[in-house]
């Protein structure tokens, strides 16, 4: 048995269900920091969208790890509030492309100070460096594993920025 692995009877041994809690943790304070406006998932949709103007539904899901079906419901919702358009593509009638409103742009202004508080408030219990670790190990635990997803990021997904 590996140095680092031991019977695993404890829950909090298990990487999974650490992550699980951070994602708990994470979205309790994206509520509290960025309000009820938005979902995660459709502020990292409109997040995306915002720099890939007239994408497709299926192109952004994939930008954005999340699967397909979800994706074309996160999109009707974000129309429903006015936040981005769908239009449908001439050469293929059954994708659309997806263009962000005047008012998406502006909530996403107003998002930038409650997303740097949450990223301060998730991270505060580590140091300056420890933070820049756990940001980079984080970032290559998903990308190393990034295939193993029922909704893989795809290739064309922007790198992550190391933003203090």
């Amino acid at each position: 048995m590996p140095e680092t692995e031991s019977q695993l009877t404890s829950l909090f041994e298990h990487p999974g269900h650490l992550l699980r809690r951070a994602q708990q943790i994470s979205v309790s304070i994206f509520y509290d920091e960025m309000g009820s406006e938005l979902t995660p998932v459709q502020y990292a949709m409109l997040r995306n969208l915002e720099s890939h103007g007239g994408i497709d539904q299926v192109s952004l899901s994939a930008i954005s790890g999340i699967d397909t079906s979800t994706g074309a419901t996160v999109c009707a919702r974000l129309e429903e509030k006015g936040l981005l358009t769908r239009t449908v593509i001439p050469t293929n009638r059954r994708q659309r492309a997806l263009t962000i409103t005047g008012a998406g742009e502006q909530l996403l202004r107003d998002l930038i100070p409650g997303s740097q508080r949450l990223r301060r408030r998730l991270l505060a219990p580590l140091t300056g460096a420890e933070q820049l670790q756990f940001m980079a190990l984080l970032t290559k635990l998903v990308q190393e594993n990034n295939e193993q997803s029922r909704a893989p990021l795809s290739s064309a997904a922007p790198a992550a920025r190391m933003e203090g």
